[in-house]
């Protein structure tokens, strides 16, 4: 028996692949998170389908101001790709798994690679403001995380 986050995560990737059916397109292999002011990056897909986050069902809906809420999937340099303009923080008042609920219905369309893009303080003087780094790992200091609970693979 599926638990049910995972009865969630099927209900939403289910209303983002029957979008994509409709407009015959094929599902993505990338997800792409936008950060804050990244948001017009989204324009540079081809064929784009644009899925609101409302009409997705139990997804979390963004309150920051330039976060749209809005899944655009189509192609980028010949590859099907989800982009996620705008995105839910734990400071807006949604718990650890409402938070990562968005990247496990990533994976249930298709995506097996992910990019999530950020604006963050720098602690290294050497890098000045707008340098592209990697983030390889961090230190979770928030007292709760989205995988708290029963594994489910």
């Amino acid at each position: 028996m599926a638990s049910a986050l995972m009865t969630q995560i099927r209900e939403a990737a289910d209303a983002v692949l029957a979008r994509l059916k409709a407009a015959n397109a094929p599902a993505p292999t990338v997800g792409i998170i936008l950060g804050t002011g990244l948001g017009d990056f989204a324009n540079a897909l081809e064929g784009a389908v644009v899925v609101p986050y409302a009409s997705i069902p139990h997804f979390p809906r963004s309150t920051v101001e330039s976060h749209a809420g809005e899944l655009h999937i189509g192609k980028l340099g010949g590859q099907m790709v989800a982009v996620m303009k705008g995105r839910v923080h734990y400071y807006e008042g949604y718990t650890m798994q409402q938070v990562a609920f968005p990247v496990r219905v990533l994976k249930a369309i298709g995506c097996n690679t992910l990019i999530i893009t950020n604006a963050v303080g720098g602690m290294n003087p050497d890098m000045p403001a707008g340098t592209i780094v990697v983030t390889t790992d961090h230190i979770n200091l928030m007292g709760d995380n989205p995988l708290i609970g029963p594994n489910d693979d």
